[in-house]
């Protein structure tokens, strides 16, 4: 367990994407077995089951610590992390406890859970008096079942190809499924051979940068242009007389969307496709909406199925007849992508993305100007003449994507972040006027400096007016530029609308609340855009 407290405390007091792989890598070559497996499963989401209530555990902790429970509560929303907060508030173990391997600890988490409150409240007590801070803090997180740290599943498998010597993506190919650690082993999971890795391994995906100097990229005939199509980014690969569709974080998608098992019918074997799967019908894309009900679905039902047909919108070919084609000219193989897909009827759920044609710059910005009322992002410019690379690399393929909407509203609630923010209001709930009311429509946590959340964490922690748990209702005084990449309607929300990746991109000191948007702003925009 020290081991496993070394290595989280390791990823967790680091941004720096390389300390944190080379951090799970030195863990993966030293640690036993069992607690490698636990590892990888507890970083990917296989956490073990809540033994104990948060509201129980609380409890049991202040009086564990000797304050009242109203002190922890009041403490709880300043740290921000229940787990923390317990291993801040108990004091110091009376005695160091020995090294036990983390799986004897899930062993124990086992074994608690079938045991009565009374026994519970002793084994976790004693587990407790037996542990440092780190140590109490994991054990916490796995009691409550809310064990998360900042690793993605994709830096954790780039961790394990390097110590193990494999190829990212057929190691991202194991981790598949519906395993865990009590159905496999280290060595059947990791270290044996799986034969189907080959034949569903992806290529990596070639992105771009955002645009920043059209007048750098020469004269715009050099250029082929792409609609920018608001879905998800992925690649179908046809090979073994099998499909597999991976998304561009390396995620195996293929059990979300059963339609392009008919694509094995329609294209032949040895193909390998770059395209991004939308919601379409009609020969329309539909909005991202109509897709994200489908995203995080195992398995689809019917209705959705119909509700919500996708197809791959094809943008460039990778592989044909088995063989790898990225090292050609882009417009040699898009010339090739769209005689497959001609090929295929129009039952098919695959259509070629269309070039957006124009002999100069002006005449694309006009075009990119259309992008939403076709739901789309923006454009894709790629040299003609470029290959398919790896990565994120500036040169050949750029994005130029619409400006963001925007709208003013005002912040009604605040709440602390988590781990390094668990000391700064950085969670904030926005509202538009409606006559003399404020209604709530969307919140947000991301686009100020660091210093413009200092400066509001003094301001909110003055002007609290109520408090509701974590959450800090506060004069509404302040007005935000809130952007956003979209705007969709919604029953859940009381304003009636949801929007697209907001956050804020101003902090309107210049206006006050009087001159903020209003909830007709908002839903002219919906009837715009939506």
């Amino acid at each position: 367990m020290k081991d496993f407290a070394t290595l989280f405390t390791a990823v967790d007091q680091t941004t720096r994407t390389t300390r944190k792989v080379a951090a799970l890598a030195e863990f993966f070559r030293t640690a036993s077995d069992e607690d490698k497996l636990w590892c990888v499963a507890l970083f990917s989401g296989r956490r073990p089951k809540r033994v104990i209530t948060t509201t129980v555990l609380r409890e049991w902790a202040a009086e564990r610590a000797g304050i009242p429970l109203w002190l922890f509560e009041e403490s709880y929303p300043i740290v921000g992390d229940l787990a923390e907060t317990i291993s801040l508030v108990l004091p110091p173990a009376s005695e160091p406890g020995e090294d036990r391997p983390l799986s004897d600890w899930i062993a124990t988490l086992r074994d608690l859970s079938a045991r009565d409150d009374e026994a519970r409240k002793a084994g976790i007590l004693a587990a407790w008096d037996h542990m440092d801070r780190t140590e109490r803090l994991l054990f916490t997180k796995l009691l409550t079942g809310g064990f998360r740290v900042g690793v993605s599943q994709k830096l954790m498998t780039r961790a394990l190809a390097e110590a193990t010597g494999q190829d990212e993506a057929e190691v991202t190919h194991k981790l598949m499924g519906s395993w865990t650690p009590e159905t496999t082993t280290w060595k059947n999971l990791i270290e044996a051979h799986d034969p189907s890795a080959d034949l569903s391994r992806p290529y990596p995906f070639y992105l771009a940068y955002q645009v920043d100097d059209l007048d750098a990229l020469g004269p715009a005939t050099d250029w082929i242009a792409e609609r920018k199509w608001d879905g998800i980014r992925g690649q179908l690969i046809l090979r073994g007389g099998e499909h597999h569709l991976w998304s561009r974080g390396e995620e195996l998608m293929t059990d979300r969307f059963p339609e392009f098992a008919r694509l094995i019918d329609y294209l032949p074997e040895g193909t390998v496709i770059d395209g991004e799967v939308l919601a379409f019908t009609d020969e329309t894309p539909l909005p991202f909406n109509a897709l994200q009900k489908r995203i995080g679905r195992k398995t689809v039902p019917k209705k959705l199925l119909s509700e919500s047909p996708v197809i791959l919108m094809a943008y460039d070919l990778l592989e044909q007849d088995g063989t790898d084609i990225r090292a050609l000219p882009f417009a040699d193989r898009r010339a090739r992508l769209e005689a497959l897909v001609a090929d295929a009827p129009t039952e098919a759920p695959i259509r070629l993305s269309p070039s957006v044609d124009a002999e100069d710059w002006d005449s694309l910005a006009a075009e990119r100007a259309r992008s939403r009322e076709l739901n789309a992002e923006g454009l894709m410019l790629k040299r003609k003449d470029s290959p398919y690379l790896s990565g994120r690399k500036k040169g050949d393929w750029w994005k130029w994507k619409v400006d963001p909407l925007v709208i003013d509203a005002v912040m009604i609630y605040a709440q602390s972040g988590s781990g390094r923010r668990a000391n700064l209001f950085t969670d904030f709930t926005f509202a538009v006027r409606d006559g003399d009311d404020l209604v709530p429509f969307t919140k947000a946590y991301s686009g100020l400096t660091d210093e413009e959340f200092r400066k509001i964490t003094h301001w909110v922690r003055r002007n609290t007016q109520q408090r509701f748990g974590p959450v800090r209702q506060v004069k509404p005084e302040h007005v935000f530029e809130i952007a956003f990449e979209g705007i969709q309607e919604s029953p859940r929300h009381k304003s009636g609308v949801a929007l697209r990746f907001p956050r804020m991109s101003r902090w309107r000191h210049d206006k006050p609340v009087s001159e903020a948007n209003t909830l007709d702003d908002l839903k002219d925009m919906l009837a715009t855009y939506g």
